[in-house]
């Protein structure tokens, strides 16, 4: 079996240097959830001279944000400790999702960059845009795609399954008003529970529906958004390698045409019935990734039984994550 070469020392620093950045601000994100989550008060915006004004003021009214953000950090240890936990898991999730992909890259000697992560701006959510790999060699077999393209989504939700049990059972339950029910709820935005989280709070006999979201129920939440997206069977995403690998090229084609069409007219049911845009993101990620040509594997061999066992684990899992509507 050829051997993939090893990470030099400037690429450890470069990754390494993304992976600080997006601790930084995966930690803002964190803190700014631990603020809401405490009905943190924000004194309203001073008066400006109509829109013209407001527009020219929202850079400042960002970096003061921002700013207010990070001295909260230093003079208030508890929302501090939030966001680290809110980073950290985050992060353990993000980890393990991508090494699970590199380790099995390295195992069949798929030349393949390290994690690069994300960063987003400060206080934007949930302060990453992910983290991904880049494969810079061909895939030398069927099994090689099976195992690279699922070990990352499913070794992320292992880390996933305990911060979600963490989150559910460390809720704080509170009266909620009419309108604001939901795990994750408050105000005007409801973070929809998935059914990981369902199953979990049915078990523990926790009312989600009357109960605030903290940091571990965050950190959980879009790690299961991040691997219910992953697993859709489309393209070059984790899905659609393992798509590939099951059913060949031509079926591949057709089911990522098929899960596009149903996320597009479930995008369109949710704007019309719920008034949420949010399965939008799904149906643009789809769309670029119906763009990209998968590359066809070296050798197409058969898979054994225990692939198809892994295959059906990993639509268990998929259906433990998805939502069709994560935020009304």
């Amino acid at each position: 079996m050829r051997r993939a070469p090893r990470p030099t020392a400037r690429q450890w620093a470069l990754h390494g240097l993304l992976f600080l950045f997006t601790a930084v601000t995966t930690t803002l994100c964190g803190i700014w959830f631990a603020l809401s989550n405490a009905d943190a008060a924000n004194g309203p915006p001073p008066e400006t001279g109509g829109a013209a004004g407001s527009i020219l003021l929202i850079p400042w009214y960002y970096a003061r944000a921002v700013a207010e953000i990070a001295r909260l950090s230093f003079t208030q240890p508890d929302v501090l400790k939030q966001g680290l936990i809110f980073s950290g898991c985050l992060l353990a999730i993000l980890t393990a999702h991508e090494f699970g992909h590199y380790l099995f890259c390295r195992y069949y000697g798929v030349d393949a960059t390290l994690p690069f992560f994300i960063p987003q701006p400060p206080l934007l959510i949930p302060g990453t845009f992910g983290a991904f790999i880049r494969m810079k060699s061909p895939v030398p077999s069927r099994r090689a795609l099976f195992d690279i393209g699922l070990a990352g989504p499913l070794a992320g939700f292992i880390v996933i399954i305990p911060i979600a049990f963490a989150g559910v059972l460390t809720m704080h339950h509170v009266t909620l008003l009419a309108g604001e029910a939901g795990g994750g709820g408050g105000g005007g935005i409801i973070f929809n529970d998935p059914l990981l989280f369902r199953l979990i709070a049915h078990a523990f006999k926790v009312d989600l529906n009357n109960s605030v979201g903290n940091s571990y129920y965050f950190a959980a939440w879009f790690g299961l958004l991040v691997t219910a997206l992953n697993l859709m069977p489309v393209g070059q995403l984790d899905g659609g390698h393992g798509t590939f690998a099951v059913f060949g090229e031509r079926a591949h084609w057709w089911i990522g045409r098929v899960a596009f069409g149903l996320m597009l007219l479930s995008t369109i049911v949710g704007w019309l019935w719920l008034g949420s845009p949010t399965m939008l993101l799904y149906v643009v990620l789809l769309a670029v990734m119906l763009k990209v040509r998968h590359p066809q594997p070296e050798q197409m061999e058969p898979l054994r039984a225990k692939r198809v066992a892994i295959g059906i684990i990993t639509l268990i899992v998929f259906a433990l994550c998805f939502l069709p509507f994560p935020i009304t």
